[in-house]
């Protein structure tokens, strides 16, 4: 105990108070007894940013070396990015232990990580191209640059590309985390499980809720406060394969959702559609539709009156 601590009991009681919290919940979960560690936020967070950092070296990771000294600049971010991730998935991997009757290989982070390796060029031409996209659909873009340094919808979208191969290898739990610290610094929610094709965009992007099993194809654009999600709670859903493995909409190409759209369950929104702001939508859109919510009504004489008294709370 600190010495000189002028709440030295009230430490010792919130302490003991603390372990019979921690001693009574894992005495009702026994499949946690023996968790020495698990993937850290934090530690992921370093190893985002060096991901970054090698993928776009003098843009993100602020190298200003020269080309000739950039591949050693790449190789140190990775070399440091990769050391993170190997020990976050081994962290992973010590946590499903604990649920499987058989080991897990001793080299399966390794293996990973060199899969994951493999995927980074991908990567970069995927995030080129959503970028690329950003540039065409914004017109208050003045480059690029701009917008991969400072929208937070291009943000998203890297941690979303990284996330989400990091998923597909089998590490959900570090692929989650990786959403959630998207979701913390932008507000724009993407479950890596999602699967989105090329030449993605989303303008201001604060609100956005992308669920696990949607699936988005090529050059579709989201604004702000639009979410594609399920129906309703899992628990609260039949249990059929459809329910529960096809939850979220299939947004086809070029299509453009525009902002507070909700769009719920596993409807197609058919290819080169528009939907208007405040859309809701529980059924399919037919290609080349346009759905937008009734025209706004311009209230005169005695109606606006008692509406701005209203407003006015007279």
């Amino acid at each position: 105990m600190v010495s000189g601590n002028p709440f030295a009991g009230e430490v010792a009681d919130a302490v003991s108070a603390l372990n019979g919290v921690r001693s009574a919940w894992r005495a009702r979960r026994a499949e946690h007894r023996g968790l020495s560690r698990f993937p850290a936020p934090t530690e992921l967070a370093r190893f985002i940013e060096h991901m970054a950092a090698a993928l776009f070296p003098t843009r993100l990771g602020g190298f200003r070396g020269g080309i000739a000294r950039e591949d050693d600049f790449v190789a140190e971010q990775l070399t440091r990015g990769f050391a993170i991730l190997r020990a976050e998935l081994a962290a992973e991997f010590d946590y499903w232990q604990l649920h499987v009757d058989s080991p897990f290989d001793t080299d399966q982070p390794d293996l990973l990580v060199r899969l994951f390796a493999a995927a980074l060029p991908e990567i970069r031409i995927l995030l080129d191209e959503d970028v690329d996209a950003a540039f065409v659909g914004d017109p208050a873009a003045r480059s690029v640059d701009e917008i991969l340094i400072s929208y937070p919808g291009a943000l998203a979208i890297l941690y979303y590309r990284i996330a989400h191969q990091l998923h597909g290898l089998g590490a959900v739990i570090v692929a989650r985390i990786l959403s959630e610290l998207a979701n913390a610094r932008t507000g724009i929610d993407i479950h890596p499980a999602a699967t989105i094709g090329p030449s993605f965009f989303i303008d201001h992007g604060t609100g956005v809720v992308i669920g696990e099993t949607t699936i988005i194809g090529r050059n579709v654009r989201l604004y702000q406060h639009v979410t594609l999600g399920a129906r309703s709670p899992l628990g609260l859903a039949p249990a059929g394969p459809r329910s529960r493995y096809a939850r979220h909409p299939i947004i086809e190409d070029d299509v453009i959702i525009y902002a507070g759209a909700t769009i719920l369950g596993r409807v197609t929104i058919g290819h080169g559609s528009t939907i208007g702001g405040n859309v809701w939508l529980l059924d399919d859109v037919p290609p080349h539709s346009v759905l937008v919510q009734p025209a706004a009504v311009t209230l005169e004489g005695d109606a606006q009156s008692d509406m701005i008294a209203r407003l006015e709370n007279r």
